[in-house]
């Protein structure tokens, strides 16, 4: 059974949680996906993080109280080999966690860097990044988390990978989304939009400027599961 903790602080927490109940299902593995609000859900027993979007002055504020923030980063800390994703703001986060953290994801980014929200676009995105191919067919569902619906969105198929993919361009959704402003100095690029690095993979934290939980590719989420399955057996 893996345990992935997801921070319930902004963004689509409730489509990462359907995308990884997919990918959990297509590669045969039990899962639990652990809400995170608080300083005290977060322990040595989850196996990987996911950093939703939003906002990320916001995201601090809102968990300074239940010091969230804090334990995630001291987490990620203590568990180096263990499988971290970042998209949108939480891809900040990990490049620029504060809090006297080194950087988990050594690349420079900015806040809003295509511009504001109406600069908003989808485009496709190169990828280089061993993602397992799923085990068995699934049949789309939508996951309930605290009664939210999660919204159905998904790429053109005649356009795109969907979720039996396992190689190929992805569709990027990028919303008021971060961009990197440099080469990883540690890691490697693991995604590009137009030659430009759009996801970056330092050990086993993968950061990602789009938003892979809006369309029906779950390539990511699979490296996320696939990655702590492995992880959970060198322990």
């Amino acid at each position: 059974m893996l345990r992935v903790g997801l921070a319930m602080v902004q963004g689509a927490r409730h489509e990462h949680d359907e995308a990884l109940t997919e990918a959990a299902a297509s590669l045969g593995l039990d899962l639990t996906v652990v809400p995170l609000r608080s300083a005290a859900d977060v322990d040595d027993r989850l196996d990987a993080l996911v950093l939703p979007g939003g906002e990320t002055t916001t995201m601090r504020l809102a968990t300074e109280a239940g010091g969230l923030l804090s334990a995630v980063f001291a987490w990620i800390a203590a568990h180096p080999g263990r499988p971290v994703l970042g998209t949108c703001a939480g891809a900040i986060l990990l490049a620029m966690p504060g809090e006297a953290h080194a950087p988990f994801v050594e690349v420079d980014v900015a806040r809003n860097g295509w511009g504001r929200q109406r600069a908003s676009f989808e485009a496709s995105v190169e990828v280089d990044l061993a993602c397992p191919p799923p085990a068995a067919a699934t049949v789309a569902e939508t996951h309930r988390l605290e009664g939210h619906r999660a919204l159905p969105v998904g790429a053109p198929a005649s356009a795109w990978s969907v979720s039996g993919a396992a190689d190929g361009p992805m569709h990027g959704v990028f919303i008021r989304a971060p961009r990197f402003t440099s080469e990883p100095r540690r890691g490697r690029v693991v995604a590009r939009l137009d030659g430009e690095p759009v996801g970056v993979l330092d050990g086993r934290r993968l950061a990602l400027t789009w938003h892979p939980e809006l369309t029906a590719d779950r390539r990511m989420h699979r490296w996320l599961l696939a990655e702590a399955a492995t992880a959970k057996d060198e322990a």
